[in-house]
């Protein structure tokens, strides 16, 4: 149990079998790639819509500038790869565990995701407006200036993540958590009814407030 309150619901995590057979090769619209590993693959700026991983593990893979609308992956490993300004419209992740990954720039607006953890990530300037977290944890991440706007965020929890700029608004946050998080500059705080916030984050969101108050603070 966290220490200001109830858990939030725990992400289920994936399964992977430890042995998978490597593959590199282009994907393909509607490909179904299953119980493979991507490791080390460089499939920067490939355009594929509806591909689907399943007990999948990526490792070191980079897809940097992709387009991969309604991508779906279920059951997947991501470790220490390169997925910056990957276009993932309407896309799914579920039971999926991210780790060490560069994301700057992802777009996965529109999108779902249930059963998530991404740790010591780097997802500053990302796009999820719309997209629904369902079970979703985030810890020691990158999240400056990321726009979660009408974003679901009521099964997220984010902690000790960096969202100095990020933009909430419109976002449905009753149940969302905070803790130890940078919330300098964020905006929509007029969103945050029903959030979950830490003791320990409260000086810095409190500027937030003053600010859309259009209260001055001064020494």
């Amino acid at each position: 149990m966290s220490r200001f309150g109830a858990s939030a619901a725990s992400p289920r995590a994936p399964i992977v079998p430890d042995a998978l057979p490597e593959v590199l090769f282009d994907l393909e619209s509607e490909d179904l790639h299953e119980k493979v590993m991507f490791a080390g693959a460089d499939l920067s700026g490939v355009f594929a819509q509806s591909v689907e991983f399943a007990q999948v593990r990526f490792r070191s893979a980079r897809l940097a500038g992709a387009t991969l609308p309604k991508v779906r992956l279920t059951d997947c490993a991501v470790e220490r790869c390169d997925w910056s300004n990957v276009r993932a419209e309407n896309a799914t992740m579920e039971r999926v565990a991210i780790t060490g990954c560069r994301m700057t720039g992802l777009a996965w607006n529109g999108g779902l995701l249930r059963d998530v953890t991404v740790t010591d990530g780097k997802l500053d300037l990302t796009n999820w407006r719309m997209a629904r977290f369902d079970a979703v944890a985030l810890t020691g991440c990158n999240l400056s200036g990321a726009d979660f706007g009408n974003a679901d965020l009521r099964g997220a929890r984010f902690t000790d993540c960096d969202l100095t700029g990020a933009q909430f608004s419109g976002a449905t946050m009753q149940g969302a958590r905070f803790e130890r998080c940078d919330l300098s500059g964020i905006g929509g705080i007029t969103s945050w009814t029903g959030a979950i916030v830490h003791p320990d984050d409260l000086i810095g969101l409190s500027y937030v407030l003053a600010g859309a108050l259009g209260i001055v603070v001064k020494s």
